[in-house]
């Protein structure tokens, strides 16, 4: 009986964390609801409800916050989503920089730091560096570590899910000896999450972007790296060993140079920052000139600079190839571009799409929209943070047991 009695305390402790979780999801994604539309909804009894509710409540999480339309008798008092109710850190390394946000539970960044950072060779320099900009991000904001649900870190590597912290040594081989999570756990005291960051970008895009509307999509990163992250029925998919969306090492031209990887002819070998810069200067014939930025050829372009519409033009044309292959393979509705160089808009989508006209299927090409994103370059930061987000909306421990407030 008493092992009996244990195993029913248990099931309905998890019982009722599923529905707690399950009501929590549906007031974030409501905004606001009444707790008879919720019971109506989920089929649970009204007094299970309001016990939750009130749970939530305690919890910071969730308030009344005024009466609703009545259909008919008493008006209902709606209850909404606390979406200040505590912080989440969004981290990126990027080849080159870091990026971190902090943000609010609906996205909104508060506070915002970039500083430029030889990620990939100096992985001892870059995890000082992302300790001081989210100290600085917490410090601006007055937000104390016990207010913070997590924080989520975008890596420019492929994430193994049974080590998340270790990034690949064959991509990124000077951080062979470190582990992202464990350092940045050990530093804030904070549950950390760790992601490719086209997946992360994928998921920012799925919550807050062009993908809002729950289709399947796909996000490809363009920059030092190329990479893509795909959101299929409203999740990321990560393949099973985390490589999934690793489009940049697709081989595109088999003559074409070698790659990190040890592949010849790989995208990234031809449309990475890297390359594009490279072709543009020796298309601007001024030898010995150092080549323009990635800043400086999107504003060439955009100023019609024939030099800089070539590379464009390339990029477009090899983009294209592994664009077609994609669509044929996963048919997602839509394809975004993000990363600096996509800036450029319809420069680099006129002749991406003529590109994938002439090699996907044309129900394929059909079905799938090609656009840039909107979101700007903090994207995949927010992205990070998101992970740290729906975490914890599908597990409500995530959140601080007690709620501390925004202020210090």
């Amino acid at each position: 009986m008493r092992v009996g009695t244990v195993e029913m305390t248990v099931d309905a402790a998890g019982m009722r964390a599923q529905n707690s979780s399950l009501l929590l999801n549906m007031i974030w994604r409501e905004r606001q609801i009444s707790r008879a539309e919720i019971a109506r909804r989920t089929e649970l009894s009204p007094s299970t409800v309001s016990a939750i509710v009130a749970d939530l409540e305690h919890s910071g999480l969730v308030r009344s916050i005024g009466a609703g339309v009545s259909r008919g008798g008493r008006r209902p008092t709606l209850i909404g989503f606390c979406d200040d109710a505590f912080s989440i850190v969004g981290v990126e390394l990027g080849a080159t920089h870091v990026t971190a946000v902090l943000s609010d539970l609906r996205g909104r960044v508060r506070a915002h730091r970039h500083a430029p950072q030889a990620v990939r060779d100096d992985p001892k320099g870059t995890l000082q560096k992302v300790r001081e900009l989210v100290q600085e991000c917490l410090d601006a904001e007055r937000v104390p570590k016990r207010s913070v649900v997590g924080m989520g870190v975008a890596v420019p590597s492929p994430v193994h899910p049974s080590a998340p912290g270790k990034l690949s040594p064959l991509i990124v081989p000077a951080w062979r000896d470190y582990d992202v999570q464990e350092s940045l756990k050990s530093a804030f005291g904070l549950p950390v999450f760790v992601d490719n960051d086209a997946n992360l970008g994928a998921l920012s895009e799925c919550y807050w972007g062009a993908g809002v509307g729950g289709e399947d999509l796909t996000y490809i990163k363009l920059a030092t790296g190329i990479g893509s992250g795909f959101i299929i029925h409203g999740d990321v998919y990560r393949g099973s060993g985390g490589t999934a969306g690793e489009i940049g090492h697709i081989a595109v031209d088999p003559a074409g140079p070698q790659c990190v990887c040890g592949l010849r002819g790989c995208l990234v070998t031809l449309i990475g920052s890297g390359p594009l810069v490279e072709r543009a200067r020796e298309l601007m014939g001024v030898k010995g000139r150092r080549a323009p930025t990635v800043r400086e050829l999107v504003e060439g372009a955009r100023a019609g600079e024939p030099a800089a519409r070539q590379v464009i033009d390339s990029l477009g044309h090899y983009l294209g190839i592994a664009v077609a292959g994609l669509l044929n393979l996963l048919n997602p509705a839509i394809v975004v571009l993000g990363g600096e160089i996509s800036s450029v808009g319809d420069l680099l989508l006129d002749p991406l799409r003529a590109s994938v006209r002439k090699r996907a299927l044309s129900t394929s090409m059909a079905e799938t929209r090609i656009v840039t994103s909107a979101l700007g370059d903090r994207a995949i930061a927010v992205g990070a943070a998101t992970l740290v987000l729906q975490a914890a909306l599908r597990d409500r421990s995530f959140f601080p047991l007690q709620h501390a407030g925004k202020s210090a």
